[in-house]
């Protein structure tokens, strides 16, 4: 049986935390509850939007265990399940798919700046691994390998490759991709690549894997919906040029989304810090 394929606005979650640092776990409901009501189709919980090099191996297998039962069914929850080799990358993807999880995300590790055939390698490899939805994040600006389209149609062969991520600058890379009709959800991350997410929905792509949705999930939601009708295409154009103001949005955001850093956030949403105030540089 095909895997389900995400669509629409796929948002990267932020982790909220508590004061002391923890996870906070009702925050993920709340948030989880929010992106329902606001037309979110899927979430990506622990990609980099949610911190997820700050978190333990323990914090992430927890997490997984636990927004996995928040899941009502209307919603597709899929997990950062990128490790710093191969077999750890195997592990957190069975994890997810042993606890419930719809689908993971991978990326080239971080550091290595391996070469496109290593990483095309170290995908299939994890596709061979477990039978579940896996997709894969193109993200050159974080870990510099920048699959080509011909790496990536290869990867969309597999059936268990079900999205592509693509975070890169070329819209000739997405043209290529969509252009093949692979068997598999073409999405555009919009940071820091804004200017991708026109061209993808205009070139036939099925959503966007984005991190504004934490801010505006509905608008994106109008964003990210696939372009059938002339009438999908002239309610993204409206959304994007006319969203809602940034100060009138904020008022109506779930406080977990807020930053301490943010006006009014200091009862928001916790950083996780790289250091200590005493020991930190």
């Amino acid at each position: 049986m095909a895997h389900v394929k995400p669509k629409g606005s796929f948002v990267a979650l932020v982790t909220p935390m508590n004061e002391d640092g923890s996870i906070d776990y009702e925050g993920f409901r709340t948030l989880l509850s929010w992106h329902e009501e606001n037309g979110t189709e899927a979430v990506l919980i622990m990609g980099s939007t949610g911190e997820v090099s700050m978190l333990s191996p323990e914090e992430r297998r927890e997490i997984i265990t636990r927004t996995a039962k928040m899941k009502t069914g209307n919603v597709l929850f899929y997990y950062g399940c990128t490790g710093n080799n191969t077999q750890t990358t195997i592990d957190y993807v069975r994890y997810a798919k042993a606890e419930g999880g719809d689908g993971a995300i991978i990326a080239a590790p971080a550091y290595i700046c391996a070469d496109n055939e290593a990483i095309t390698e170290y995908a299939l490899e994890v596709c061979d691994a477990v039978d579940f939805p896996v997709g894969f994040y193109n993200n050159p600006p974080r870990v510099k390998t920048d699959l080509h389209w011909s790496d990536i149609l290869r990867l969309a062969k597999h059936p268990n490759m079900v999205v592509l991520k693509e975070s890169t600058t070329r819209v000739g890379q997405v043209a290529q991709v969509c252009a093949a009709k692979p068997d598999m959800a073409i999405m555009c991350c919009c940071s820091p690549n804004l200017g991708l997410v026109i061209p993808t929905m205009a070139l036939g792509g099925h959503g966007t894997a984005n991190m504004t949705g934490n801010i505006i999930p509905r608008e994106m939601a109008v964003i990210s919906k696939k372009w059938e009708t002339g009438g999908d295409a002239f309610a993204c154009r409206e959304a994007w040029l006319h969203g809602a103001e940034p100060a009138d949005r904020r008022r109506k955001l779930p406080r977990h989304v807020l930053s301490p850093a943010a006006p009014g956030g200091a009862e928001g949403r916790r950083v996780r810090e790289m250091g200590s105030a005493r020991g930190a540089s």
